[in-house]
């Protein structure tokens, strides 16, 4: 008997819990956000900061002479390329963490006090200074910079190759642009609870990712193809060590 007894008392705890559980969740799905967001631009800032990035990383190196090849213009895609692009991830790791938590600049529409309680879907989960989106696509923006200055001007002998300027400049420039206005943009959109949509980050956040990335890319950028030559030696092997 007192085993059925303990067994039914469990039994009730487990459906009183259960039932509690599921209206809490339903209650919680009911509480509008503090500070609610533009998912579509959200969306936009994500895939084009993808673009950016990805065309630099995947650019091959292209270069009009070289000592130990045959002269003309040659792309190659060194398997080195994973030396910049790890840095930048680092240091994107250290803007998006440690560093936005050390100024807690707080997104618009929040304050310090609900960042740091950081309530699921609230729109104030993290502090936005930097910003963590632009200056990981404006880095990407350095980098392809830094690459294409160096190997222009010291591979190349100052020709100039329109390939490498589309792939290294001109994609990932236009990229971070729409990474930086989907991050910032004020759209005219409410939520179902009839709240104005705010932007992601503040135009200084904005700016602060845009410069510290800028920068950042273009010293790792620069010093990644002064040490790496693009060349792969004899051969028209396009991709090398």
């Amino acid at each position: 008997m007192r085993i059925r007894e303990i067994v039914l008392a469990t039994l009730g705890l487990v459906s009183a819990s259960f039932a509690y559980s599921t209206e809490a969740s339903a209650q919680t799905a009911g509480v509008p956000a503090i500070a609610p967001r533009d998912e579509t631009w959200g969306t936009v800032s994500h895939v084009m900061l993808g673009v950016g990035a990805g065309t630099v990383f995947l650019m091959p190196r292209v270069y009009y002479s070289d000592p130990e090849a045959t002269v003309g213009w040659k792309g190659r895609w060194h398997f080195s390329s994973f030396a910049p692009a790890m840095t930048m991830a680092a240091a994107t790791f250290l803007v998006d963490g440690p560093i936005r938590n050390a100024f807690q600049s707080e997104r618009p529409g929040c304050t310090v006090d609900q960042t740091l309680v950081a309530n699921p879907d609230s729109g104030c989960e993290t502090f936005g200074g930097p910003s963590t989106h632009a200056f990981a696509s404006w880095g990407a923006t350095g980098v392809g910079t830094g690459i294409f200055l160096v190997d222009t001007i010291k591979y190349s002998k100052g020709r100039f190759n329109a390939g490498s300027f589309i792939g290294n400049i001109g994609v990932p420039l236009v990229a971070s642009i729409l990474t930086s206005v989907g991050r910032g943009v004020e759209s005219p959109a409410v939520d179902e609870f009839g709240t104005q949509t705010l932007p992601y980050e503040s135009s200084n956040q904005i700016i602060a990712g845009t410069f510290a990335g800028f920068f950042t890319g273009l010293l790792v950028g620069g010093a990644y193809a002064l040490l790496q030559r693009p060349s792969c030696g004899y051969g028209n092997a396009i991709f090398c060590w």
